[in-house]
């Protein structure tokens, strides 16, 4: 029963992540391509003071449930969690170090000047925002896999 709690957990909070990342990386940034330069600047920065706590924890109940996952499972199931609690707290860290310090120069760039090199900096915020896109639906689908094989597994009976 726990297991399987856990695991909807997982599910549901990958998805979440996922779906947010990818609705972000389609829709949001290609909109910031598509926009004046002070559009996208004061759009990002209003954005990030929403995202900063909702994808924070999202990222944190992905990483967890599947780490907890990894924990209460065997076999290919384990290596499965495993996987995707590792990629979960990936997303986490090129979120932290990769992105964030980029919002925060946007956020000041949108109340004062824009470097000669704003482009290049805008360049690796989008080149990190692909990549942690990519881990966060690369351990849904790892979950998506496990939760195949738990539903499979019999419960055992006490």
């Amino acid at each position: 029963m726990l297991i399987r709690f856990v695991t909807s957990v997982a599910l549901l909070s990958t998805g979440l992540l996922a779906g947010a990342f990818g609705y972000g990386a389609v829709n949001v940034a290609t909109t910031f391509h598509a926009v004046p330069l002070e559009v996208r600047l004061t759009f990002h920065a209003a954005l990030m003071k929403m995202n900063g706590p909702v994808m924070q924890t999202t990222m944190a109940v992905a990483a967890l449930s599947s780490l907890t996952l990894a924990f209460l499972a065997r076999g290919a199931a384990r290596l499965l969690a495993a996987g995707a609690g590792t990629l979960a707290v990936a997303s986490f860290l090129i979120t932290r170090f990769g992105n964030i310090p980029i919002n925060g120069r946007i956020k000041q760039w949108a109340t004062g000047s824009v470097p000669a090199d704003y482009a290049a900096i805008l360049d690796r915020w989008d080149a990190f925002n692909i990549t942690r896109t990519s881990t966060a639906l690369v351990a849904f689908l790892a979950i998506i896999a496990l939760a195949a094989v738990v539903r499979r597994t019999p419960e055992p009976t006490v």
